[in-house]
């Protein structure tokens, strides 16, 4: 996703028609802008990214989306199809607006800006993100729990907390996908919870 240069003057110089260039490329768009020269594509994330690019790609989408407006915006969202990846997720933006860099751009390029000084855009949302994954991946677990125990709602909440006070280890963010507790683990925390058996009669 990046656009970084030494300059917006010279970032901008290199990314106006950067969508030419792609290999095995086609878009549609192109055609119904006149001055589709003028514009760029940036991806921001696909199906198998981790947290830290979506994270990174939300935050983007925040700061472009007033962009959007209007019958003839600057930026557009797109959404392409990728063979081995599935979908790719990012956007068109106008870099060039009758010879002038358009404001869309030069936010995007300050973004990039901070992004090749510190790898994430916004550490609250990030984490945000971290534990909903780590939430989810406990709830992996419910389907063998619920042969033995009444789970009551919210109960993945319980499990996280109590992981995080006895076995905070299990909470660590695994490969940027959110902590991975094994089945062991998660199997202490409702142990101790002391949650109703199911019964068997």
């Amino acid at each position: 996703m990046n656009c970084i240069a030494s300059t917006v003057e010279t970032a901008a110089a290199h990314a106006a028609g950067n969508w030419m260039s792609f290999k095995c490329f086609v878009w549609d768009r192109a055609d119904e802008i006149p001055d589709s020269h003028q514009w760029a594509i940036y991806y921001t994330h696909h199906r198998d990214s981790g947290l830290q690019d979506c994270s990174n790609a939300r935050v983007i989408e925040r700061a472009l989306e007033p962009f959007t407006k209007g019958d003839d915006p600057d930026v557009v969202f797109e959404f392409h199809a990728h063979w081995t990846v599935g979908q790719l997720n990012g956007f068109s933006i106008r870099v060039l607006r009758n010879g002038r860099i358009t404001e869309a751009f030069r936010i995007y390029h300050g973004l990039m800006e901070r992004l090749a000084e510190h790898p994430i855009l916004d550490e609250e949302h990030y984490s945000s993100r971290v534990i909903d994954a780590t939430l989810d991946n406990i709830l992996d677990h419910r389907s063998r729990l619920r042969a033995r125990w009444l789970l009551p709602e919210l109960w993945e909440c319980d499990v996280y907390r109590w992981l995080g006070q006895h076995l905070p280890d299990s909470l660590a963010n695994n490969d940027d996908q959110g902590g991975m507790p094994t089945h062991d683990q998660v199997v202490a925390a409702v142990t101790a919870l002391k949650y109703p058996p199911v019964s068997n009669e």
